[in-house]
């Protein structure tokens, strides 16, 4: 249990933080700097959708649309400046919504909408700034099969366990020298292909500063688009650090509840924690999950990271399958016909 003066060196914590923010904004502002919203993939149902977006502050004469292109180092995603509380008008159609960003500058938002399956557009506005555009992945109400992948080690090659190596190429690796893991792309691309309308979710304990670096990685290596679901960079109101592995529970456990009829594919490595995860998700939640698909790491990554679980460890009917790379993923769920 935590005593009250930890939860109070927590909290400072988090105060310090909060005014150190402030004081950037108002340094940016002084220098010129403009709000601008940094539009991520969302996804929802066609009475729903969750808006997810970023608000900072950024040089009035950037390009927001030549952004894609440019060859970014780790290091420059986490040097951004959030416009803490910020509100955002979301336009879908001819209706409006207004939304406010939390103390990181992050918009994750649940608004009601009308909007057909599949891929759809929203228009998302901070202060000021220049409308952005938004693609929303709605998903329909006879879709039954989805799948939920994490990102380090499973679809790219990042060595996460390693810490020296993590912050390597969390802040340092120019992102095209990024390697992704062999055969990934062409096995998510099949399972999308083979179940028409699935939705695709990409959930990672990546922080949301380098979300656009990981849609530019997933967009050039041909992965199919999807909804990241990333987390926050700093302390929260009750601890030093933001907790991955409950940010990955809380949204699996979301992704059941919103989707109560979709049985999800759910794809990880063997390196962290996804098989822990992933299989006390499926006893909680057996109705939800089609299969488990775990990427084995290499005898070298294995070390590195500490060792890895075995196969026969898990007891369960829901069906685990393991392979080093996506050609040997696809083939197993070929054999249970999933794929």
């Amino acid at each position: 249990m935590q005593t009250p003066m930890a939860a109070l060196r927590l909290h400072r914590a988090a105060r310090i933080d909060d005014a150190f923010l402030d004081w950037r904004a108002r340094r940016g502002r002084r220098r010129g700097l403009q709000a601008a919203v940094i539009p991520y993939t969302g996804y929802g149902s066609t009475s729903w959708v969750r808006v997810l977006a970023r608000v900072l502050l950024v040089k009035p004469d950037v390009s927001q649309a030549a952004a894609p292109a440019q060859r970014v180092r780790g290091w420059r995603s986490f040097t951004s400046i959030p416009v803490v509380a910020a509100e955002v008008t979301i336009t879908v159609g001819d209706e409006t919504h207004v939304v406010t960003a939390d103390r990181g500058g992050v918009v994750d938002a649940r608004i009601s909408v009308a909007l057909e399956p599949g891929w759809q557009q929203i228009t998302l506005q901070a202060e000021d700034s220049r409308p952005v555009v938004e693609n929303v992945f709605v998903v329909g109400p006879d879709v039954r099969f989805g799948v939920v992948s994490d990102i380090d080690d499973t679809v790219m090659v990042t060595a996460l366990p390693r810490p020296f190596v993590a912050a390597w190429n969390t802040f340092v690796l120019d992102e095209h020298a990024r390697t992704p893991v062999p055969g990934m792309a062409v096995f998510l691309e099949r399972l999308v292909h083979d179940h028409s309308g699935s939705p695709v979710i990409y959930l990672s304990t990546g922080a949301w500063n380098v979300a656009p670096t990981l849609s530019r990685f997933l967009t050039r290596h041909l992965y199919p688009a999807g909804a990241l679901l990333l987390t926050d960079w700093g302390p929260t109101h009750d601890r030093f650090f933001r907790s991955g592995r409950a940010h990955k529970a809380v949204n699996l456990r979301r992704l059941a509840e919103e989707f109560p009829q979709i049985k999800w594919l759910l794809v990880g490595d063997d390196g962290q924690h996804d098989e822990e995860l992933y299989g006390e998700f499926s006893t909680e939640f057996p109705q939800n999950v089609a299969a488990v698909a775990i990427r084995q790491l290499s005898p070298g990554e294995a070390v590195l990271a500490g060792g890895r679980s075995k196969p026969e460890e898990h007891e369960s009917k829901i069906p685990w399958v393991y392979a080093p790379d996506g050609a040997g993923l696809l083939e197993q769920l070929e054999d249970i016909e999933l794929a």
